[in-house]
């Protein structure tokens, strides 16, 4: 029945659930978890879940079990035993890295090494794509189906979510009308939507470009702080800026404006790592403290937009080349590297220097 909710809408309920504290139900062919944000996990919530019986886990990234010396037997993630004794705020405390140092002992910590852990997984991408930290609260179902009736929760297919979740959603042009701007008065503005409900991402046009050329494009991943606040933490509003204005010089050219803050972390997470900078940590190793990649982001997504736009070629305004490599993979010949090395400040230049040294940026 065309009512019912696909898998993509089911995940957005998911996502939405586990921001609120809500927990969720997952399945697979071998068994079922009901799973729960560490990050919003509640005490209430917390005894509830204890008295349902058996042994509550907490599933976490092998790059947050590197931090707490947890042993990640699954590979990519650590399913940590939670002890009897532990409260919410236990919970929190092995999902955020905030007072890691003022409280470095949270162990020994006990982890899981029998058993299957791809629900864990798919718990974890789930937090992830909520843009909350990437730990899960999870406890074994004998009947997921049956406890996701019974209580009203959403009920997600394992094998079914793991395509979505690992993959990004197709995008759709909403709307676009004319905009002028400082840079242009020639300017317009393109929305995009993807279908599972997700951010809307934006593409910033100017003057008209020839389809049939290589374009002046850039990829521009959202940084409320930089762009809007003019932080000298980043170098971002001055790219931004800096872009558009040589955009507007040439007459021509495409900004899309990804909405993937922090590295595709949410600027919650990216306060966190901001807090961790201040206590000494590099912006890579916060973002691993946190549980999260190098990079969480998914620079396709400027592709399939410009591709959308009827763009097959760009000159790509950038010092990453990450996201040339990307073009050239899904089909948009890179012509040129215009490099962009602008907004270098007292505060940054450590972060400058770790992009550099530790993403491969060209500066």
């Amino acid at each position: 029945m065309s009512l019912t909710p696909d898998i993509s809408e089911l995940l957005a309920r998911a996502r939405a659930d586990l921001r609120m504290g809500v927990p969720v139900v997952l399945t697979d062919g071998q068994g079922a978890l009901l799973a729960l944000a560490a990050e919003t996990l509640t005490a209430a919530r917390l005894s509830d879940l204890r008295g349902l019986g058996g042994h509550p886990v907490v599933a976490i990234t092998a790059r947050r079990a590197e931090t707490l010396k947890a042993r990640a037997y699954d590979g990519d993630l650590a399913r940590v035993v939670m002890p009897d004794s532990a409260v919410a705020t236990w919970v929190r405390a092995i999902a955020d890295p905030a007072d890691d140092l003022n409280a470095p002992m949270k162990g020994p910590l006990s982890t899981q090494r029998h058993g299957g852990a791809e629900l864990h997984r798919t718990a974890i991408a789930l937090t992830k794509a909520a843009r909350l930290l990437p730990a899960a609260v999870t406890l074994a179902l004998a009947d997921g189906a049956g406890f996701a009736a019974r209580h009203g929760l959403t009920l997600i297919e394992s094998a079914n979510a793991a395509p979505h979740l690992a993959d990004r959603s197709p995008l759709h042009e909403v709307v676009s009308a004319r905009l002028p701007m400082q840079v242009s008065e020639a300017g317009r503005l393109h929305v995009f939507r993807p279908e599972d409900g997700g951010e809307e991402h934006y593409a910033v046009e100017i003057g008209r470009p020839d389809r049939a050329a290589p374009v002046l494009a850039r990829l521009h991943s959202a940084c409320f702080t930089g762009d809007l606040l003019g932080s000298l933490k980043c170098d971002c509003g001055p790219q931004l800026r800096g872009a558009l204005a040589q955009m507007g010089t040439e007459g021509a050219g495409v900004l899309l404006y990804l909405n993937q803050e922090g590295r595709g972390i949410g600027l919650a997470n990216k306060m966190r790592a901001y807090s961790l900078q201040d206590q000494g940590f590099d912006t890579v190793q916060a973002n691993h403290r946190l549980g999260f990649e190098d990079d969480e982001r998914d620079f396709r997504l400027g592709s399939d937009i410009l591709k959308s736009m009827g763009f097959s070629a760009v000159r790509l305004l950038t010092n990453n080349p990450a996201k040339i490599a990307m073009m050239e993979k899904t089909g948009v010949a890179v012509v040129e590297r215009v490099p962009l090395k602008v907004g270098e400040t007292a505060h940054n230049t450590a972060y400058l220097a770790t992009k550099a040294a530790k993403s491969g940026h060209l500066l």
